[in-house]
Parts: structure tokens; C-alpha cells; sequence
């Protein structure tokens, strides 16, 4: 499987929250699985963090110590924009959901409104 997490479930991760559901960690600790990270959540987690809306004990760069390859933002993504239902007005969440879809990932989210888009979940 091919999965791209959301960016509360990668700093529940990174962080070791127990807010991490255990279907996803016992995903992303399976070596058969790719596990991807957005440009579009570290773009949100470095905004958030240098806003002072986001207190993190270490700077946002974690990804790579957890194994987690990157995943840029590309056109094919941000065309699936102007097909996508406007359930939810997060730009940052709209985006992951255009990006799994694009991609034929599976998205890791335990955001309600992002589980009310036709995307594969975890």
C-alpha cells in the first residue's frame, strides 16, 4: 500500500501522541508499505510553526528520520481541484485529498470532513 498522511496524523507520529490511530501506525511501521509525506504539510507545519500557532519541542523536519518519502505537488494533483466537491475549506486538506486521488494513494486521516471525499482511506 501506498499512503499519504495527513499532517496531524505525521505529528501525532513524529511525536508519539497516542492520538495516532493504531491502524496507522501499525501501517507505517510496515515495511511493505510506502509512506509519504506532502509538500503541502510541511508547507503547513512550517507556516503554522513560524506563526507561533504551532509550538513543536524540535523544528518541523522529521520526515526523513521516520523513513517517509516526500511527495511534491504537481499539476495533475491541482487540476483534481476543480472536481472536488467543496466539503471542506481547508486549502492544506483540500489539496491531500487532490493529491492521494492523483496518485492513487491512500490517505491517512482521521479528519471527519476529509472522510466525506470518494478518496481511499486508511
Amino acid at each position: 500500500m501506498r499512503i499519504l498522511l495527513d499532517t496531524c496524523e505525521f505529528l501525532w507520529l513524529v511525536s508519539g501522541d497516542d492520538k495516532l490511530p493504531s491502524i496507522v501506525a501499525a501501517a507505517v511501521r510496515d515495511p511493505q508499505h510506502e509512506v509519504f509525506l506532502s509538500a503541502v504539510s510541511f508547507w503547513e507545519i512550517s507556516l503554522k510553526h513560524s506563526l507561533g500557532k504551532l509550538p513543536l519541542p524540535q523544528p518541523p523536519a522529521q520526515r526523513e528520520k521516520h523513513l517517509i518519502a516526500p511527495l511534491a505537488l504537481d499539476e495533475t494533483a491541482v487540476a483534481q481541484l476543480s472536481e472536488l466537491p467543496g466539503l471542506h475549506r481547508d486549502p492544506f486538506d483540500r489539496m491531500l485529498i487532490c493529491q492521494a486521488k492523483a496518485h492513487g494513494l491512500t490517505l491517512a486521516s482521521s479528519d471527519s470532513l476529509i472522510r466525506q471525499y470518494s478518496v481511499a482511506l486508511l
